[in-house]
């Protein structure tokens, strides 16, 4: 399983769950603004990237390349993918200060989608009569996301009120107003499509169950608008919305009165998770379906951006305005009972009575029992078994399952500061030392050093004595060649460094090897 995370740099990281490491890093050349929301396909060979440069850019994630890349007029606070096509290069984005639209990627050709319905059933809105300096009328921003299927799209509008849409005509087939009537921030379906969540400004998380079938919901409504002919206009959009979602649930904080950040569904969709919006809070609520309020997750002293539930895992996964991604899981406790099943825990100690023939010599023979198992048939261990209820894709073999890990290159910065110590290394190499004319008098072979990684290979010295074997020697510190000198030795030149070199054994002057170098704390040799 793999989590993927847009950061301030313009690049987006695909975290691997199981080896807690990056698998792979996203990066675009062209784009250097902070990213926005990110989005995979439905089969997870692909990742939709917003950046604030209101840009779109879509990626294959195996071989890491830019497929497609096109530019808004907004910046786009949430884009996703269409799910009805393998090849996914439709995708609705929601803009920060215009109505929803739909963008091919590969054209960049846009359609802007109806955010409200008049009152005559005309479709036609009349412009608002306030209007911002520059002579646009004011506009608050909206959600939308598509159903499971794609064939219909859900709009939520400032006035509350919930619009459903034909993916093919853009039309509005239905309206369903909310009991507050507030801004709706948030809406998000659940992965089995059967439940669908609004965020509104009246700080209520609501849950609707929808009651068109998770295939083809746009014939169902059209046979559904056959049926009411007799009525018209906006009465019948009303009339065919009722038949659509109904309100089940209302989540709220009756006490603080909290806005709500990012609610969103759990994998089964059987839970509801909510951020609070307070500024300096990371609190985390968590509802059951029935309403009941069953756990709160407190983290640290900073606001929360955003938030995801692991589709089959109960594992959350926050951000926090100052770029940490927090996971939460649960704490499981040793149950020793899940791997010997008669095995019984107790609370305190119990007297226990032996039976008779606990203990009696019983054959083998008859402890084995015949268990009709065929031991010749092939076990299939590549298949992946479809779960249904987790699942996105209506054919699983087809889903991305591994992502091989690709190395990460260095940083030109640290190539430069690389090159830099290797630079410094030789002038030291090719300068005279006195160590080094005291070295070379007294019949000691001398090896330059001409890499960074010869130094880390030359970490211990190799001597050649007179009978022409090899001995490994290691180096000794500048505190040893100060208490040679103390015990009347020959006297031995300091070593100036400018860090402190560790403590190694004792060893006599005629041991020594002159090219020591290791390196220093800021990444210099010495």
């Amino acid at each position: 399983y793999f989590c993927p995370a847009g950061s301030s740099d313009g690049s987006c990281v695909i975290w691997d769950f199981e080896t807690r490491g990056v698998a792979k890093e996203l990066r675009d050349k062209d784009c250097i603004a902070p990213i926005t929301s990110v989005c995979w396909s439905k089969y997870g060979h692909h990742i939709l990237v917003s950046a604030t440069d209101k840009s779109l850019t879509l990626w294959d994630v195996v071989n890491g390349e830019k497929i497609a890349r096109t530019t808004l007029q907004q910046t786009t606070l949430n884009a996703r993918l269409h799910p009805g096509f393998r090849s996914p290069f439709v995708c609705l984005a929601c803009p920060f200060a215009s109505a929803p639209i739909l963008v091919d990627l590969n054209s960049g050709s846009t359609t802007v989608l109806p955010v409200s319905v008049s009152d005559t059933g005309t479709g036609v809105v009349p412009p608002p009569r306030n209007k911002f300096s520059d002579g646009s009328p004011p506009f608050t921003p909206t959600a939308a996301c598509f159903n499971r299927q794609g064939d219909l799209i859900y709009v939520g509008n400032s006035k509350g009120e919930i619009l459903v849409l034909d993916y093919k005509t853009i039309q509005v087939q239905g309206i369903v107003p909310t009991s507050g009537g507030a801004v709706i921030k948030n809406i998000v379906f659940s992965r089995s499509g059967q439940y669908l969540l609004t965020n509104s400004n009246d700080r209520t998380i609501r849950v609707y169950e929808n009651h068109l079938p998770h295939k083809d919901g746009a014939r169902a409504l059209d046979e559904l608008s056959k049926t009411m002919d007799e009525l018209q206009g906006i009465e019948k959009t009303k009339a065919m919305g009722s038949k659509c979602l109904v309100l089940s649930r209302e989540f709220q904080d009756n006490i603080n009165k909290i806005h709500w950040k990012a609610p969103c569904f759990s994998g089964d969709g059987e839970w509801v998770v909510g951020a609070s919006g307070s500024k300096g809070e990371h609190k985390i609520y968590i509802w059951d379906r029935a309403g009941h309020l069953v756990k709160i997750l407190e983290g640290p002293k900073e606001a929360l951006m955003d938030l995801a539930w692991h589709p089959v895992h109960p594992i959350v996964v926050s951000v926090s305005w100052s770029g940490l991604v927090y996971i939460w899981a649960k704490d499981y406790t040793e149950n020793w009972s899940a791997f010997a099943p008669d095995f019984k825990e107790l609370e305190e100690n119990e007297e226990y009575v032996e039976r008779e023939d606990e203990f009696d010599v019983v054959p083998d023979t008859e402890k084995v029992k015949a268990v009709d198992i065929d031991e010749d048939e092939e076990v299939d261990i590549v298949t992946v078994e479809k779960d249904s209820a987790f699942s996105d894709s209506d054919m699983s073999q087809e889903e991305l399952c591994f992502l091989p890990a690709v190395p990460c290159p260095d940083l030109p910065e640290q190539l430069e500061k690389c090159v830099g110590s290797s630079s410094k290394l030789l002038d030291s190499n090719h300068s005279a030392s006195p160590l080094s004319d005291e070295a070379g008098q007294n019949g000691h072979a001398r090896n330059l050093i001409s890499s960074p990684a010869d130094v880390m290979g030359n970490s211990i010295a190799e001597e050649v004595d007179a009978n022409g074997s090899s001995k490994r020697k290691r180096k000794p510190s500048e505190k040893g060649l100060e208490l040679q000198a103390e015990m009347g030795r020959k006297p031995l030149k300091n070593i100036k460094s400018s860090a402190k070199v560790p403590r190694t054994r004792n060893k006599s002057a005629e041991e020594e090897d002159p090219d020591f170098c290791e390196f220093a704390g800021n990444g210099d040799m010495y």
